[in-house]
């Protein structure tokens, strides 16, 4: 393919425009490619023909010039965007209607805020080439301020008494709702989502869509989420529940605001149907909300442009399960804080203000809206107080910019007495990343857990996530004790044993079952939960690689069809290692774990 047939400034936007439109989704790493952590990396993951390293880093800074000059004039505006969908129909990334479609949604917003922001041509070019053509990281750094309030001794969690309360909590994350998924449709089809009435009929060597879901680049279909939600309330009673976001589907290219809204109301209501008035659904903003997709401007972006449209609907369909303090800060900017029970603070953080995929902070990616300042003040409150604290977040904080996900490890460094629960989703996978203290980079300190998605995208079975924890009573450490991950089994309830007709021609069982999967503390023989545990897990993982394997089938909620082995193994581990962005530096510290990973990483 020769890619540079059309004009040096219809590439390179181009290159950012499929850099948004590949990163728009969120799938598990696959072997061949989970060796690659890093952002540019990323992008990696979609091979629809398109080689963005074509690009020579001398030419990149050429092109960026020359756009930087034509975004000059409001004129340009609209003819570099008909350059775009030209160029994403030449290069074959997708159908024309669908290069058509993304280039319309995202080209008026995208454009703005390039007009708006400070980036070079060596800054863009670092993202899109790779380090060796400029600055990695092109968003300054930055700190948070500290309170002058000295760290309180450090004391190690220890298990609670046997018969000691526990609370149950429901985690629901990455629900992707596809209201146009259609049973018996191509499974295997050329647009960037399959099993939907656009889809056509598969052919005679492709699959059909599932009554119940599909191993494939497939969304779930309504009747699913229901289902899973009907189960879920039967399997209760929950003492709380956490909800991670992610309600759309991953059609990011025809998405309206009106039709994102209605997936949310439609989710929302369903929610508080199934599980009823008592009990508490804590929700966090995922980064799928919005349209176009990762579109998040912090508060000073006012007009039609902000995402009040998102905030406000947020905020009136979550209004039962939230005091009015929350709803006031979800209107401005999508985050909030709630007491649970006495002794028990939630923070809900709205990760697409540290999301590298959100083109709005090109403009000012310092602590947009305050968030982590805001999380300090909090945090130093709950202290004061003697509260523990639970955060959760949609994306978690080892995938955010550089500088923003290093001040969250700082602060969850200061608190760790106070922070004694993270949970995060987005990767669609059951994993987690370990914080270390920041002097040694050897003593665990905590976890962020990141739960599996309900929806199959791509090539999973749908789950969710049940977390035990310290329970309500005085000294409890209000840390996880234990977790359970629930699967629907698409191989068995898409199509009953004894059934005659494949799954394509409708065989499902009506009624099925969703089962446990695994429990953490059987499936790895962890005597507890806590930081030292998991850290010894990952020094586990290095010295039997049966119990890696066995890791990875269950990363993929028992879905995985080959063993992740030499750089596979070498990028999980690393991952696991670091809840911050750098560059895999923990791979080569001075840990024991270092040491142990000296011969991969």
């Amino acid at each position: 393919m020769n890619a540079f047939k059309v004009p040096f400034l219809g590439v390179f936007c181009l290159f950012l425009m499929a850099t948004f439109f590949y990163r728009g989704s969120s799938v598990p790493l696959q072997e061949k490619d989970v060796d690659q952590l890093r952002f540019v990396e990323h992008l990696g993951r979609f091979d629809w023909g398109f080689h963005w390293r074509n690009l020579t880093c001398r030419m990149c800074k050429m092109v960026f010039t020359i756009v930087d000059i034509a975004l000059l004039s409001e004129t340009n505006k609209e003819r570099v965007a008909h350059i775009v969908g030209n160029a994403c129909i030449h290069l074959h990334i997708a159908d024309e209607h669908v290069c058509r479609e993304i280039t319309e949604l995202f080209s008026d917003d995208f454009i703005t805020t390039l007009q708006r922001s400070l980036l070079l041509p060596k800054e863009i070019c670092a993202v899109l080439v790779g380090p060796s053509c400029g600055h990695f990281d092109l968003y300054a750094p930055w700190n948070v301020t500290l309170p002058a309030v000295p760290k309180p001794p450090v004391k190690p969690p220890v298990p609670p008494k046997p018969g000691s309360p526990q609370s149950r909590v429901l985690f629901l994350t990455d629900i992707h709702w596809d209201r146009e998924y259609a049973e018996g449709t191509s499974a295997d089809c050329k647009d960037p989502l399959c099993c939907r009435n656009s889809s056509g009929p598969p052919g005679w060597t492709h699959r059909g869509a599932g009554y119940w879901g599909t191993y494939s680049k497939c969304d779930l279909p309504l009747r699913t989420v229901d289902n899973l939600l009907e189960n879920a309330a039967k399997d209760g009673p929950w003492d709380w529940v956490y909800w991670t976001g992610d309600i759309p589907a991953h059609n990011v290219w025809s998405q309206t605001r009106e039709q994102q809204l209605n997936e949310l109301k439609t989710i929302s209501e369903l929610i508080l149907k199934h599980l009823g008035p008592a009990v508490t659904v804590y929700p966090a903003v995922g980064n799928h909300e919005s349209t176009p997709v990762n579109s998040f401007p912090p508060p000073f972006i006012h007009g039609n442009r902000s995402s009040h449209w998102l905030y406000d609907t947020m905020a009136e369909e979550w209004a039962a399960w939230l005091p009015a303090e929350a709803l006031h800060t979800i209107r401005r900017a999508g985050f909030y804080t709630v007491q649970i029970q006495s002794g028990l603070r939630l923070v809900s953080l709205n990760m697409n203000f540290c999301a590298r995929e959100n083109y709005w902070l090109m403009v000012n990616s310092t602590d947009p809206a305050d968030q982590l300042q805001w999380l300090v003040g909090i945090l130093q409150d709950s202290e004061n107080k003697g509260e523990k604290v639970h955060i959760i977040g949609h994306i978690p904080p080892g995938l955010c910019l550089a500088s923003w996900s290093w001040n969250y490890y700082h602060i969850v460094n200061r608190y760790e007495g106070t922070i004694t629960g993270q949970f995060f989703g987005h990767t669609h996978v059951d994993e987690f990343q370990m914080f270390y203290d920041e002097e040694t980079m050897t003593r665990p300190l905590s976890v962020a857990y990141i739960a599996p998605s309900v929806t199959t995208y791509i090539d999973l079975n749908p789950g969710y996530r049940v977390y035990y924890v310290d329970g309500n009573y005085p000294g409890s450490s209000r840390f996880v004790l234990d977790h359970e991950t629930y699967i629907l089994n698409l191989t068995k309830v898409n199509h009953r044993p004894g059934a005659a007709t494949p799954v394509s021609a409708s065989s499902p069982d009506p009624d099925p079952k969703w089962t446990l999967l695994y429990r953490a503390s059987k499936a790895y023989g962890l005597p507890s939960l806590f930081p030292t545990d998991w850290n010894g897990l990952i020094q586990t993982f290095l010295r039997d690689d049966r119990v890696f394997q066995a890791f990875w089938y269950l990363r993929h909620k028992g879905h995985v069809s080959e063993p992740c082995m030499d750089i596979c193994k070498t990028g999980i581990i690393c991952f696991l290692l670091s809840g911050r962005y750098e560059d895999l530096e923990q791979c080569s510290g001075s840990s024991e774990l270092s040491l142990a990973l000296s011969s991969w990483c």
